[in-house]
């Protein structure tokens, strides 16, 4: 394990969230020497237990992983990593059976996490499964109805903080801090991010190493997951080359972007960030660090769109693919066309969009946006049109 403020190394430790240094975040460095493709069985994240570390006295799994990727219908070398279909509904269900299943093994009674809905939805799940209390600091009246529902259902305690999800997740560093009875299954925790490296995995068994993989970023853990499942299938010799790795963030919650496009010295968070990605509304991204270092190591980029590209994209996906994503997980659709119409990206090249979350997170935003019904006396000029 290595931090990535102050270069200080450990021994793999079960136990070790933060560095204990400086409190920085740390990396876990997985030096395998090969691994044996005949132990790769079953299906989902724990096909790979050979390659995630730690010591797990009970899995704590509802299934997640082996998620479909899907040809896009319109875009031959495109291809769709639909997230949405994991248990709570978003990838956030291949950290969790980790960190749960860790937490657990260490003997912790209660997690805790910050959340703009789906880790909470997600943490919740799992804690149930495995008789764990979950503590949760949500931002007040920014977590999509969906979302706070799940968290609920499964018996979560929650408070609301004022502000936004930084100020929750201020809340919850400070309590980590305080409390170390208390397991934080945020994704500064590294042990969550090696759930969801097992992306790239799957995406190389189904179609090998593509050009580039576009991943919605708000708190940054995910794409660098994913780039690390990537590192560690180049390093084992199995793929001879890196996707560049995008990431996509909205323009009123774009920090990573900005620092990227503007070739600024220093991070720039943003203050009250403002989209209609909820999930990725987020101003002060942890994981800034290890996205940077996903980003140029692959030597990939960044971009930003903006709020109506993403319902453009959200209703691209559903009605041209037939595919239901809630508002952040389309921002990699809007990605993928801005990168075409700038020449980034060519047709020609191999494309993964990573859809992090199901439509049914957050069905408002479309309620609110589309005329979805007619009065019955207008039901014959509906039919009229249908038919043309």
């Amino acid at each position: 394990m290595r931090c990535l403020s102050c270069g200080a190394s450990f021994n793999i430790d079960q136990k070790l969230i933060v560095c204990p240094i400086c409190g920085g975040l740390l990396e876990i460095i997985n030096e395998f020497q090969d691994i044996n493709k005949n132990s790769l069985k079953g299906r989902g994240v724990w096909r790979y237990k050979e390659l995630i570390p730690g010591n797990y006295k009970k899995i704590v799994s509802l299934n997640e992983g082996n998620t479909p990727l899907i040809n896009s219908k319109n875009y031959e070398n495109l291809y769709l990593k639909f997230e949405g279909l994991n248990p709570t509904g978003s990838f956030k269900d291949r950290g969790m059976t980790v960190a749960i299943s860790s937490a657990y093994s260490l003997g912790y009674k209660i997690v805790v996490a910050a959340s703009t809905g789906n880790t909470a939805a997600s943490a919740s799940a799992y804690s149930a499964r495995a008789g764990l209390k979950t503590l949760l600091f949500l931002p007040k009246g920014k977590v999509a109805k969906g979302k706070m529902f799940q968290s609920i259902l499964h018996g979560a305690v929650i408070v609301e903080v004022d502000g936004s999800f930084d100020n929750a997740m201020s809340r919850v560093r400070k309590l980590f801090n305080e409390d170390k009875d208390i397991y934080p299954v945020n994704s500064f925790n590294p042990w969550r991010l090696e759930g969801q490296k097992t992306i790239a995995y799957e995406i190389y068994e189904d179609i090998g190493s593509p050009d580039f993989v576009i991943v919605p970023t708000g708190n940054a853990g995910n794409i660098y997951a994913i780039w690390k499942g990537f590192k560690e299938l180049e390093n084992l010799g199995i793929i001879d080359k890196m996707p560049k790795m995008i990431a996509v963030q909205a323009e009123g919650a774009s920090p990573i972007a900005d620092f990227i496009n503007k070739n600024q010295n220093e991070m720039k968070f943003v203050e009250n960030p403002e989209t209609v990605a909820t999930a990725i509304r987020i101003g002060k991204p942890v994981n800034y660090m290890k996205a940077i270092k996903a980003i140029k190591d692959s030597k990939g980029t960044a971009l930003k769109v903006s709020d109506d590209e993403i319902l453009y994209a959200q209703i691209y996906l559903a009605r041209e693919e037939g595919i239901g994503v809630e508002p952040a997980s389309a921002s990699t659709m809007a990605a993928y066309k801005k990168l075409l119409d700038n020449g980034y990206i060519d047709k020609k090249d191999r494309v993964v969009l990573i859809l992090t979350g199901h439509a049914l997170k957050d069905p408002n935003i479309m309620v609110n946006t589309e005329i979805h019904s007619v009065s019955q006396d207008n039901i014959e000029i509906l039919i009229n049109k249908l038919k043309i």
